[in-house]
């Protein structure tokens, strides 16, 4: 598939815009006029730099506001295409966008707009230049893809083709099976954009809020596949208007956009199974490795070694030993293996910094993953040390893939081995049920795609939380059994009195493990000293209120700082930790059923970790 992506998705100035979307390995570009008319670049200099970068230049856009209008106007209308006409041919440009009128169309007939776009298309074809009219969603009279066709085969015109777009088909709920009915002879150009699922005017949603496929609501391998049925065989190009991606690294945006087409080659790939190879688009298919079958371990990062792990100890948490030849320390109990990690951490507060899953095979993990664009971590290994495989996520966390086994191989280069026999017989916390990773506001839809396309994690539909400091928007990814569950939050940027970052109100980012005694572990972890993050007496007047909970119950509740949610299936309890740095943790027991994540008690939490930070800085 030829892979295309519109100058108007990135950040920067043409020449940077085409740099990076060289380096990220586009096929070609489209180039919007704004960016043309505003770049000190000649059309000739363009095309020169787009040959050097071996990009082709696929489309021209937009042309606007042409059919449906009076002579006198489309004698106009003429005028102004034949000018872009003579500088598409500088720019070596064949196709030009033609959005269906939404400013100037007077003339609600069919048979009018194609015989002006039919004058239209011979005087582009004078000039060698295809004409792709494309319905706007908001188009006067023109505002689905099935009316452009058939305005399109009325016209009957060599150079007049459509365009096909994803978002102003499915913003409308158009139904995009009839593509596969489409003469790919007339489909002239095709473009993609995702979205999240918004009760929005639809101009407003497509000019802020369009992402790339994956990252949004749309099902965009359907549309694909009816797509691919139709027989088109030409550019796939990336149309996205976000006001977070104007503001991003050109050269991020662009490999996260290949990703996305990546990705969805994939996705449609597998959707067609066997006929794949019956059209003539050929897709891209990535290695197969499947979804993650457990967590091998979190790392944590941090100058503070000592108050993550005694963290860990009052948890019950066995600490294995020393690594050999670095200041890293091995702790577990149960399932879970927790890293902490003072090597090159000076000045580091205590954060996230790495993941390890279990995989079938850690060598096809890394390798699609490759694929997908995501740079390796750089790690040396002795002869007699386990080779660790990773990449680098969006925020910077390393991902790390290894073999499914309880006692994996690089846990004996920690002090005796995986410290067998030294862990409590009964232990409380049985594994790593979730993790809770803060991500920058220019990573959030970025990290959503790679690990949903790296690790073939689900998404469930976003959420957002008040705190505080702002609404948290998070967003839940997992694996179908629930073996391994992400939580990336977007959180609200905090400014100081002086408009600078407030690092005195650090979003935490937190481990939760699972416990099948979450009342005797608190109760273990008090005596053991532990301080919990204080919880409101108005949250259990509250929860009184709303669950009819008997006192015994409420009371032990209130005693141990635990909070507790119930839905249909079942029920949930929970405590936090003192946060240490950028960290906290959580033990969480899940009764019956329950699949959630306490939602409810979120506010409660962001509130209190909000005035313990205020009271700290003070």
């Amino acid at each position: 598939m030829r892979t295309s992506i519109a100058t108007v998705c990135l950040s920067g100035t043409l020449e940077e815009k085409m740099l990076a979307c060289a380096r990220a390995g586009f096929d070609g570009i489209e180039i919007f006029e704004q960016d043309l008319m505003v770049s000190p670049m000649s059309p000739q200099e363009i095309r020169a730099l787009a040959d050097r970068l071996h990009l082709t230049l696929d489309l021209y856009q937009p042309f606007r506001d042409f059919e449906g209008v009076d002579e006198d106007t489309l004698a106009a209308n003429l005028r102004r295409a034949e000018a872009k006409f003579e500088l598409m041919n500088r720019l070596g440009i064949d196709t030009m966008l033609v959005c269906s009128n939404v400013g100037t169309a007077t003339i609600d007939d069919d048979e009018v707009a194609a015989a002006q776009l039919r004058r239209l298309g011979e005087t582009a074809q004078r000039f060698g230049i295809k004409l792709a009219y494309e319905a706007l969603a908001w188009g006067r009279y023109v505002n689905t893809y099935r009316h452009a066709y058939r305005i399109v085969e009325l016209a009957d015109h060599p150079a007049v083709g459509t365009c096909l777009d994803s978002f102003h088909i499915l913003s409308r709920g158009d139904d995009p099976a009839a593509i596969a009915d489409l003469d790919p002879a007339r489909i002239f150009f095709v473009q993609l954009a995702d979205a999240p699922v918004l009760a929005l005017d639809i101009l407003s949603w497509s000019r802020h809020y369009r992402v790339f496929p994956g990252q949004g609501g749309f099902d965009l391998v359907g549309f694909m596949t009816h797509l691919v049925h139709s027989g088109y065989d030409g550019p796939v190009s990336l149309e996205i208007f976000n006001d977070t991606f104007r503001q991003s690294n050109v050269q991020r945006t662009a490999v996260d956009a290949l990703r996305s087409l990546l990705w969805l080659q994939d996705r449609t790939a597998e959707r067609l199974g066997d006929t794949a190879g019956r059209y003539p688009m050929k897709l891209a298919s990535l290695p197969p490795a499947g979804a993650p079958s457990g967590m091998d371990f979190a790392e944590i990062l941090t100058e503070d070694c000592e108050s993550v792990a005694a963290l860990l100890a009052q948890l019950g948490f066995t600490f294995v030993g020393q690594h050999r030849r670095k200041p890293v320390q091995l702790w577990t109990q149960g399932g879970a293996r927790i890293i902490i990690n003072g090597q090159r951490a000076t000045g580091t507060p205590a954060s996230i910094s790495a993941l390890g899953f279990q995989v079938a095979s850690p060598a096809t993990s890394v390798e699609r993953s490759r694929r997908l664009r995501a740079a390796p971590v750089p790690r040396h290994s002795t002869a007699d040390e386990a080779v660790l495989r990773g990449v680098i996520a969006p925020d910077g966390t390393e991902v790390f893939f290894a073999d499914a086994t309880a006692d994996p191989a690089w846990a004996a280069e920690f002090g005796d081995g995986a410290g067998a026999g030294r862990e409590p017989a009964s232990c409380l916390v049985t594994g790593i049920d979730h993790v809770n990773l803060a991500q920058p506001w220019q990573a959030f839809d970025e990290a959503v795609l790679f690990y949903e396309s790296a690790l073939r994690l689900s998404t469930s539909p976003a959420t957002e939380v008040p705190s505080p400091l702002g609404l948290v928007r998070s967003q839940v990814m997992r694996t179908d059994d629930g073996a391994v569950r992400l939580a990336l939050n977007l959180v609200p940027q905090v400014l100081d009195a002086n408009g600078h970052g407030d690092a005195r109100h650090p979003y935490a980012e937190h481990v939760a493990f699972t416990s099948n005694d979450i009342v005797t572990l608190a109760r273990q972890a008090l005596e053991a000293g532990m301080e919990f993050l204080p919880i409101p007496e108005n949250y259990y007047e509250d929860l009184a209120a709303r669950f009819g909970l008997d006192e015994d119950l409420l009371g032990t509740l209130r005693s141990l700082q635990l909070l507790y949610d119930r839905d249909g299936n079942g029920a949930f309890l929970h405590f936090y930790t003192r946060t240490v740095g950028r960290l906290f943790l959580e033990v969480v027991q899940r009764l019956d059923g329950y699949d959630g994540y306490g939602a409810p008690n979120a506010p409660v939490r962001l509130a209190s970790q909000f005035e313990h930070n205020r009271l700290r800085a003070r």
